[in-house]
């Protein structure tokens, strides 16, 4: 039997999962590590944490399925978009890497628009100049470290980091790379033009390929190190959503998925390629071959319910342990005793700055109509539901654009609960899926690996072998009604905000 194995190098941890080529999970492990935030709106990561994670999940995942590595017939690799990561010319870290959430880079995107100019930095990438972006990263540590950035021989996206680590190549694909703001989507290659205008060397950035092709082998270096069998093949791999697409079988048009990790996404598939001009959602290139991708992301989704765990939730964490179950668990219990709107209270998911769809970096969370009746309950709920009102509100842009949604699945780590997903389905008012693996990055880059190295035609047919839905969470009518007065007053809450926002951002 051949196995395929799915590494998703996430913020919060990293996840190697084996899968049989059925797309079962035969053996998984995950390793978390920390983010650091220097100063306010920053945040960073150490790539090397991400490497040992990612060698000591593969060696537990090995261990725990007993199987001969040479059976593992491809790896694909998923990771969080965005993030800036910048090698010497030996190959070594020069400085933390600079996170998808890290909002320093105001100024940055300013000098991206001056340059480039507006509609025509839509036109080539197919997005406005965002905080986020990997660009705008590459220009702050050039104006701020210019010793740092006069090292630099290699500039590299965080999954990317770790198939240089694997196979020794310097390669991303066009999923991920749609999103460093250096690629012309609409053709899936670098920019020339928009390299030149910022006067980025195109020779510090690597090979672009497709998602499924096979951009390299293991090494015998990183074979000793995982207990791989040296020469097996690595994929393109893909973004975290564009994997999680991938995963969850939106793979064709009308279907879509929503995923709740540390950020939120709304996805959607689309065979031609579909642009917002006012830039308040992003289109990227899908991780199918020819065709693309639209996502909203809510920037602090997961990461919203996780500040208020570590910060409110302490008894029930140490609960959770001692009935060996998972703190999540017992939040949503905690938070289905509160109705419908939290008793009027309203929670804006804006803790690291915004993207979609205001593109706001000195936006910040606000609970809105906190009284002495609220309890840490309701504030728990009305954080579920505000990150929910978020991904609404990216989904009506794109409904504007001409886009449909027959279809919607739920995964990430907020997809497990059941109470967010039947927040989801009447929120949106159609129905949301799951599905029998709750693997989604993993289980999408999986499958890429599967079509790169020839156990499936395409990635299509790879998805309808291996992927199966189960739980159906249908809208509820009334509470599609009581959801929808608290969802407008919602989007009228941030345009009254927005002065104070930009005057909070340069208080001392």
């Amino acid at each position: 039997m051949a196995y395929l194995l799915g590494i998703d190098v996430g913020t919060s941890g990293t996840k190697t999962v084996l899968f049989c080529e059925s797309g079962a999970v035969v053996a998984s492990h995950t390793i978390e590590y920390p983010m650091y935030q220097p100063q306010n709106g920053y945040a960073e990561q150490d790539p090397i944490d991400w490497w040992n994670a990612v060698v000591q999940t593969i060696q537990m995942v090995l261990k725990q399925s007993k199987i001969d590595p040479a059976q593992i017939q491809g790896i694909g690799i998923s990771g969080q978009m965005h993030s800036l990561v910048m090698l010497d010319k030996d190959g070594e870290v020069i400085r933390p890497a600079i996170l998808w959430c890290d909002a320093r880079t105001a100024k940055e995107c300013e000098q991206i628009t001056q340059i480039v100019g507006a509609q025509r930095l839509i036109e080539i990438t197919a997005n406005p100049a965002l905080a986020g972006f990997t660009a705008g990263k590459i220009l702050w540590v050039r104006n701020h470290e210019p010793e740092n950035y006069a090292k630099c021989a290699h500039i590299l996206l965080p999954k990317d980091y770790i198939r240089y680590q694997l196979t020794g190549e310097f390669a991303t694909e066009v999923s991920d790379a749609s999103g460093m703001q250096l690629l012309d989507v609409p053709n899936r290659c670098w920019s020339d033009e928009i390299l030149q205008k910022l006067e980025i060397d195109k020779h510090l950035l690597g090979r672009v390929y497709e998602s499924q092709q096979v951009t390299g082998q293991v090494t015998q270096k990183a074979a000793k190190l995982t207990g791989l069998q040296p020469g097996t093949a690595v994929v393109g791999g893909a973004a975290d959503n564009a994997a999680a697409a991938v995963g969850t079988g939106v793979v064709k048009d009308n279907r879509g998925f929503t995923t709740i990790g540390s950020s939120g996404v709304v996805y959607t598939h689309t065979s031609k390629v579909a642009i917002d001009k006012g830039g308040r959602v992003h289109t990227f290139c899908s991780s199918v071959p020819g065709e693309w991708l639209v996502m909203g992301c809510t920037l602090s989704a997961g990461m919203s319910l996780k500040w208020f765990r570590d910060n409110f939730f302490g008894q029930e964490m140490q609960t959770a342990d001692l009935m060996g179950v998972d703190p999540y668990y017992l939040m949503d219990q905690e938070a289905q005793t509160v109705p419908i709107g939290s008793n009027r209270l309203i929670y804006l998911p804006y803790l690291m700055g915004e993207r979609s769809p205001i593109l706001d970096p000195n936006a910040r969370g606000v609970f809105f109509g906190l009284s002495a009746i609220h309890t840490k309950k309701d504030m728990l709920r009305a954080i579920m539901e505000g990150v929910t009102f978020s991904q609404r509100h990216c989904m009506e842009v794109m409904k504007e654009m001409g886009i449909s949604f027959g279809e919607m699945l739920a995964c990430g780590g907020g997809g497990s609960s059941p109470l967010w997903r039947q927040m989801l389905a009447d929120v949106y008012g159609i129905p949301v899926s799951t599905l029998e693996t709750k693997e989604g990055p993993a289980l999408g880059v999986a499958i890429l690996a599967g079509v790169g190295t020839g156990l499936y035609n395409n990635v299509l047919e790879a998805c309808q072998q291996m992927i199966k839905v189960k739980d159906v969470h249908q809208p509820i009518d009334e509470h599609i009604v009581a959801y929808e007065k608290y969802y407008q007053l919602y989007t009228k809450i941030y345009p009254s905000l927005i002065e104070q926002f930009e005057l909070l951002s340069h208080l001392s």
